[in-house]
């Protein structure tokens, strides 16, 4: 019998960019302006520990024990704290190197000895997901590909995500009234055209895939409105293959999204008291 995943990618190499601009009002310690002005969103401190052990502490939960961080060549600060996270939970964490950051699908693929044949859990450093969600991914009973569908509406009554930002997400739809993917579109214009049932549904970057993953990045080409090699093109390819079967968990939890030096107060309030296995 299959019994899930035990492995999980987490996405850290991104530039952090708009984390770098100063906020009006602001004013971060400075263990906290140093993570932020070099975008290392994930390392920046909340509630005396780093963001990043939130996201390790739900990924372990979820029955998650081996972990690889996709982190910049030049971020030792990382690799140094996976060490730690590492000694603290007994887990196996390492990291991967993204030479360039060239988009989602290019970090991916700098997975791809970590992860060797087995099925994995994707997710970003700078979101920390329901851990409903990740449960649910990992205790799925078959070996396909699976994607976390967010409700928009949910995203901002149970997260910190604003309406405004919805077109800042890839929508998502399934085919019929099941759960079969249909179609994910990169930040569309008009989000509402893909309304479902009275919601918005997008993916937040939260996955369970299979190997088969990593043959779909590499046929990406940049996009031409980003010219970014997107994680979102090689998942509709991968989908569109009928390689894997490709399915949605749609769920209706909150998701603590880390973007820029504004939603720290929400994200530090959210995750006040919170105790952590590690």
């Amino acid at each position: 019998m299959y019994e899930g995943p035990a492995k999980a990618v987490i996405l850290a190499r991104g530039l952090g960019t708009r984390m770098q601009r100063s906020h009006p009002g602001m004013e971060l310690e400075p263990e906290a302006e140093r993570a932020a002005r070099m975008g290392l969103k994930a390392l920046i401190p909340l509630n005396g520990r780093p963001f990043l052990d939130y996201v390790v502490d739900s990924v372990l939960r979820a029955g998650l024990r081996e972990i690889c961080l996709v982190t910049a060549p030049d971020a030792q600060a990382m690799r140094e704290h996976a060490r730690r996270i590492a000694a603290a939970s007994g887990a196996r964490v390492e990291c991967a190197v993204q030479q360039e950051p060239l988009g989602t699908a290019d970090a991916v693929l700098a997975a791809e000895d970590f992860v060797g044949d087995e099925t994995f859990v994707l997710c970003n450093g700078d979101n920390l997901y329901p851990l409903e969600a990740l449960q649910g991914l990992v205790g799925l009973s078959d070996r396909g590909c699976w994607l976390a569908a967010f409700d928009t509406e949910e995203l901002t009554r149970q997260g910190n995500v604003a309406p405004e930002r919805v077109k800042s997400f890839a929508v998502v739809t399934a085919e019929g009234g099941g759960n079969n993917l249909k179609e994910i579109v990169e930040k569309p214009p008009d989000p509402e055209r893909y309304r479902r049932d009275g919601r918005i549904w997008v993916s937040m970057n939260l996955y369970r895939l299979t190997p088969g993953i990593f043959g779909a990045c590499r046929r990406v080409k940049p996009s031409p409105e980003r010219g970014e090699l997107e994680l979102t093109a090689a998942v509709a390819d991968l989908a569109a293959s009928g390689e894997s079967a490709f399915r949605v968990l749609f769920c209706r939890g909150g998701v603590l999204d880390l973007t820029s030096r504004a939603d720290l107060p929400a994200v530090e309030a959210a995750l006040k008291g919170r105790d952590l296995c590690f």
